[in-house]
């Protein structure tokens, strides 16, 4: 069966964000003064062949640890959207 999984990849809390801190003043530059925190990250879309989601989301998850997300200063988040 086909699944498609989306994968977030994110900077792990406490890990410096200088492209999100200069998007945020970008934005209040525009007048938008009350977004108060800006983070940037990544997003994969991928399509697995799997016998089911929670063989899908296990492939998925092993992708973002082996090659999508640096575990060293990211975090992963996998949700199967079929």
């Amino acid at each position: 069966m086909k699944y498609t999984a989306s994968i977030k990849v994110l900077l792990k809390d406490g890990v410096l964000d200088p492209q999100g801190e200069t998007i945020g003043r970008a934005l209040r530059d525009l007048g938008l003064d009350s977004i108060l925190k800006t983070n940037t990250g990544k997003m994969f879309k991928i399509e697995i062949e799997a016998e089911s989601e929670a063989q899908a989301k296990k492939i998925a998850s092993e992708a973002s640890s082996k090659l999508l997300a640096n575990p060293v200063i990211e975090r992963y988040e996998v949700e199967i959207i079929r």
